[in-house]
């Protein structure tokens, strides 16, 4: 991957921080702080541009009462896959990418990173993943970009708990609070996306 600038980073020399799957990146925007609080630009459309990133669409927003909720593991098909720009804006959270992209070297491998209003950071996630999070706490507030509009006809999932996945999710099973929809997907190995 070759070196990438970005002006609203941490530092002016500081880059995105590749993950283990380095298409999967962690964004640092720059605060500006003073005796009142912080100053961030948390998204430019002309940096991301500049990184050969796609162009986001939609923002959403999801709010967790309980620490402990679990969502996804979700991702969208087709001419509708999504990528993902997503922060934590209030309370803290556990963000999973999982590659699911068929003949990757790391399909079926997945990165996590802890997100926090106070680290600011961001976790860009490209087309090709699925993408789910477990709360830290209570009334955790996540705000995300995505590349593509909601298509409920290319809507897939992976069960959270697949344990061939071997995600480190800090909550029990028993304890998780977890959607109807969300418990009854599929394990990868039946979801049918490696051939």
């Amino acid at each position: 991957m070759a070196p990438i600038l970005l002006r609203f980073s941490i530092q002016t020399d500081t880059l995105p921080t590749p993950l283990d799957i380095p298409e999967v990146l962690l964004i640092k925007p720059r605060r500006f702080a003073d005796s009142r609080g912080w100053f961030s630009e948390t998204f430019s459309l002309a940096e991301m541009e500049a990184l050969g990133l796609p162009r986001f669409i939609q923002d959403n927003e999801s709010l967790s009462v309980n620490a402990g909720t679990v969502r996804g593991l979700h991702f969208q098909k087709g001419t509708h896959e999504q990528a993902k720009l997503v922060r934590c804006v209030r309370g803290a959270l556990l963000d999973v990418a999982l590659d699911i992209r068929p003949g990757s070297p790391t399909f079926g491998r997945h990165v996590s990173t802890r997100l926090t209003p106070e680290s600011g950071e961001q976790l860009f996630i490209p087309v090709g993943f699925a993408h789910g999070f477990c709360t830290l706490a209570p009334n955790t507030l996540i705000q995300y970009k995505v590349s593509s509009p909601y298509a409920p006809g290319n809507e897939g999932g992976i069960f959270w708990n697949d344990p061939a996945l071997g995600i480190g999710w800090p909550v029990a099973p028993g304890q998780a609070s977890v959607s109807d929809r969300d418990s009854r997907l599929p394990l990868l190995a039946e979801a049918g996306l490696e051939g």
